[in-house]
């Protein structure tokens, strides 16, 4: 009364046969070998005012940038900047500050230039 089984009737190997051949095609479709990942959009950092258009000067400052150009206007700008930190500088010498104090100083007549409307 021994039973025996056919090799001809088991098809496939111990493996596909637990798992079913079917599960391991659809595994094997439905992860693609590689996974495209687009990158994250960074915005560009600005270095922006967070008072533009604001303050008392702002309307004269947007005027004369529009007026003389923008590159024309920075570099103005930036001469006017570089007098005013000599200018600071040349105070805390005569006053006798140090450099910390001095450096809160330029960073002060920053903010409020901010304010003002000056670096809009």
């Amino acid at each position: 009364m021994a039973t025996s089984v056919s090799a001809s009737a088991f098809l496939g190997s111990w493996g596909s046969s637990v798992a079913g051949e079917d599960y391991a095609m659809l595994h094997a479709k439905a992860a693609p070998a590689q996974v495209r990942v687009a990158r994250p959009v960074r915005a560009q950092p600005m270095m922006k005012n967070v008072n533009e258009g604001k303050g008392v000067f702002a309307p004269l400052v947007v005027v004369t940038r529009n007026i003389i150009g923008k590159k024309r206007f920075n570099q103005l700008r930036g001469k006017a900047i570089a007098l005013h930190s000599q200018v600071i500088t040349e105070f805390c010498k005569s006053i006798g500050a140090d450099a910390k104090q001095r450096q809160g100083l330029i960073r002060l007549a920053k903010k409020n230039g901010e304010k003002l409307g000056f670096l809009a």
